[in-house]
């Protein structure tokens, strides 16, 4: 086992890794949307704020040596359900033409109030 840590992506806010290799497989916490630069919560449109999560995403999985075309599962968590076209008009373009396997489900809260959370699991 393998912690895989960047400072180009937040700091864990709580007592756990960015990310853990075991073998080929990388299993990535969720990212919410700050920024790595100033650990504050990017505001603005839900847009905005997925591109953030997908930065900060793209950034661990370049510490560990892949990229969205190594990823094979995501986790989605919105507190609205509403912004779901949205969020998967941006998670489209990065993932495109690669789709992982995905789930999507609304949470009650998210930490620092974010809107959206991103998980995921890839393999090398």
């Amino acid at each position: 086992m393998k912690v895989v840590s960047t400072d180009k992506a937040p700091a864990a806010i709580g007592p756990y890794s960015q990310a853990i290799e075991v073998g080929n497989m990388v299993f990535l916490s969720g990212q919410i949307p700050l920024d790595p630069a100033t650990g504050t919560l990017v505001s603005g449109t839900i847009q905005e704020e997925t591109t953030q999560v997908l930065n900060n995403l793209e950034a661990v999985l370049a510490a560990a040596g892949c990229t969205f075309s190594n990823v094979v599962r995501t986790t989605i968590f919105l507190t609205d359900l509403g912004d779901f076209a949205a969020v998967n008009a941006v998670y489209g373009e990065r993932f495109a033409p690669h789709a992982p396997a995905r789930a999507t489900v609304q949470v009650a809260a998210l930490p620092r109030g974010s809107r959206v959370e991103i998980d995921a699991i890839a393999a090398k």
